[in-house]
């Protein structure tokens, strides 16, 4: 019965051996219950996604067993590739634009995993005998329902990992063939890319514990000249947060002499990436920053970017004093090579 928690994954550097490998999507993770016509889509914390997706409820009753639990992930695709932005502008709280919503990018429902069938529960059962009876279960499923590719052979997996990215995906998820399934655990292995980039440090938004630096606002400067935000950084130390606010104190700015000192203003957010923006996922948190004259530069390690910005927090490198603030540009990032997220899919048969 919901709500179940998903088996979760750590992170390795490598591809280990001898396991099930699968493409890692970028989307909600979803626990999806079906008891006859009724659906429950349970997110990772829990909390239920079903008002969401009212076009995946309807593949769900069309394509799943007439009672199951399956493990998997919605996404919203876009021109060939997966776009988290708009599976994002989802999660709204009227009715009525969750319904409008579906029709002009309707998401789809990646299976991987198989947690009950019937009046069996498989939560003990090996991962690649879960994986036979899935496929056994949805080999009637139709769009937007898809199996989620799954192979043993590690030179596949790395194909994947190289390839996939240019769909859209984040990376290799591992799984142990003899394993149970172990919710909220981090039983599983995932393998993501790992990029660096040089960025200009333009502010600061203080830790939740206190009067030290919670992440630096980074920032990268686009063709016509303009500072965009792009993303954050953060996981310093304690201490190392206490150092930061007195490290950066001599950049400290008047907010209307800064590039984003326009960041207060909602509309301003409409044609440039600024922190601080409205959000339905922000709430009430204080996302109000500190204005840092953007004179200095750090290296930061990414996996990978989502349009024109860093899809997850970044990871803090080192500072670059060698590196001038005007030559943290996009064109250092690397551009990955499009690939067709049909072809991903049709990989699931």
């Amino acid at each position: 019965m919901p709500p179940v928690k998903p088996m979760l994954a750590k992170s390795v550097k490598k591809i280990p051996p001898g396991m099930q490998y699968e493409a890692k999507w970028d989307g909600f993770r979803a626990i999806v219950h079906r008891d006859g016509d009724e659906v429950v889509i349970g997110s990772r914390t829990g909390k239920p996604l079903t008002r969401y997706f009212p076009e995946v409820v309807d593949a769900v009753r069309e394509n799943l067993p007439e009672r199951c639990v399956v493990d998997g992930e919605i996404v919203v695709a876009y021109d060939g590739r997966l776009d988290f932005d708009r599976l994002s502008e989802r999660i709204h709280p009227a009715a009525s634009r969750v319904r409008l919503l579906a029709e002009r990018t309707p998401a789809a429902l990646i299976a991987f995993d198989l947690l009950a069938l019937g009046d069996d529960s498989l939560l003990d059962t090996p991962q690649a005998d879960r994986r036979t009876v899935l496929e056994a279960a949805l080999a009637g499923a139709s769009a937007p329902v898809h199996l989620a590719p799954s192979t043993t052979d590690p030179a596949r997996a790395r194909e994947w990992f190289e390839q996939y990215e240019g769909a859209g995906l984040d990376g290799v998820v591992a799984k142990p063939l003899d394993a149970p399934y172990r919710p909220d655990v981090r039983a599983m292995y995932k393998i993501k890319h790992e990029r660096t980039a040089d960025c200009v440090v333009a502010g600061y938004r203080f830790h939740k514990s206190g009067p030290v630096v919670g992440s630096l606002l980074l920032g990268l400067y686009d063709d016509s000249g303009a500072l965009q935000h792009v993303g954050v950084c953060a996981a310093f130390p304690m201490k190392r947060r206490a150092e930061l606010v007195a490290e950066l104190e001599p950049l400290l700015i008047d907010a209307d002499d800064h590039p984003w000192r326009a960041w207060a203003e909602a509309e301003a957010h409409a044609g440039a990436r600024l922190p601080g923006a409205p959000s339905r996922w922000s709430g009430k948190k204080d996302m109000s920053w500190v204005p840092l004259r953007p004179e200095r530069v750090c290296e930061v390690a990414y996996d990978h970017m989502e349009g024109d910005r860093f899809r997850h927090t970044a990871q803090w490198r080192r500072w670059r004093p060698d590196r001038t603030p005007d030559s943290c540009t996009y064109a250092q990032l690397e551009e990955v090579v499009r690939y067709d997220l049909a072809q991903v899919l049709a990989g699931g048969g």
